[in-house]
């Protein structure tokens, strides 16, 4: 999208819907805002987490990297793009262009410089209020951790804080090596 092209008017989402699909944007409140490009290790740490995720879940739960969830559908809508989610597998074999935040079972942000307090503030309040039952923050500086949520009468609590090799019971049994995260092999 060129600045001449930036919508001067909040933007619905048909509009949204309309935008290429490969836009690094998100829709929040009506107005897109640019996300910026992942480093190299972010993309390796969300591609491996987004991988390892998928091999593990049951057949009903599926694992996806960079897609638009809709948060909110009012006349002033919100689309994030989580870095991993976890929707239903039924939810994924309708190919849809975006999820709805009903569809996701989990939301994954890893945390890069600049984003910070959306990652840590903005988007876990978000993802409570439209009802994502799971939150993960992985944090990438040394040492790499995790800190996962349960969503728990509208407000994220901290199920598990962990660092190195993972076992998580929520949303399914899950193993892995945080450490691996960002290494070649």
């Amino acid at each position: 999208m060129s600045a001449e092209a930036w919508p001067d008017h909040l933007i619905s989402l048909d509009e949204w819907d309309a935008m290429p699909e490969d836009k690094n944007l998100e829709l929040v409140d009506g107005v897109p805002h640019v996300v910026p490009a992942a480093l190299p290790h972010h993309q390796r740490a969300q591609n491996r987490l987004a991988y390892w995720l998928d091999e593990q879940l049951p057949e009903d739960l599926t694992a996806f990297d960079d897609v638009d969830v809709v948060i909110d559908e009012s006349h002033r809508p919100t689309v994030r793009k989580p870095d991993v989610v976890v929707v239903t597998t039924e939810s994924a074999e309708r190919k849809p262009k975006r999820f709805m935040a009903s569809d996701v079972v989990l939301a994954v942000e890893i945390v890069s410089p600049g984003s910070e307090r959306v990652d840590r503030v903005t988007k876990p309040t978000q993802y409570a209020k439209a009802g994502i039952r799971h939150y993960w923050l992985v944090e990438l500086d040394e040492p790499i951790t995790l800190t996962a949520f349960d969503l728990v009468d509208g407000v994220y609590q901290v199920a598990e804080d962990a660092t190195g090799k993972v076992e998580l019971s929520r949303p399914s049994p899950l193993v892995f090596d945080l450490d691996a995260l960002v290494r070649r092999r």
